[in-house]
């Protein structure tokens, strides 16, 4: 089965989550804002997404820019702060065993999403 990092009040995610629905696709919803992923959670994500740590980062956010815009972070000072602060990851993310991906765009990501759903076992 499939998870899914879900932010109620983002209709990006709302629409991924009705996507799934439509596709009578089980999934699992994990509000990471409530229970924010640990470091290791993070980089296990990370390694699925094949992202560095700035990809996956809220760049616009008000808590990133008032607080490490224009700093010099290295890798685990992202990490870090993306577990501190879980508002900053992008998010919807479907997660699966071997792939993640970020489904903001459910169109522009197909090629991801079925790779992603045909390792979901």
């Amino acid at each position: 089965m499939i998870e899914v990092l879900h932010n109620p009040r983002c209709g990006k995610s709302r629409t991924c989550l009705a996507f799934l629905d439509e596709k009578k696709i089980d999934y699992t919803i994990i509000k990471y804002l409530d229970n924010p992923l640990s470091i290791n959670e993070i980089e296990t994500l990370l390694k699925k997404l094949n992202f560095k740590p700035i990809d996956l980062v809220r760049q616009k956010e008000s808590i990133w820019i008032e607080n490490f815009k224009g700093k010099n972070l290295d890798d685990k000072a992202i990490i870090e702060a993306l577990h501190q602060f879980p508002i900053l990851i992008e998010r919807p993310i479907i997660v699966g065993k071997n792939h993640a991906v970020i489904a903001r765009d459910l169109t522009k990501s197909e090629d991801l999403f079925n790779k992603l759903l045909g390792n979901q076992s």
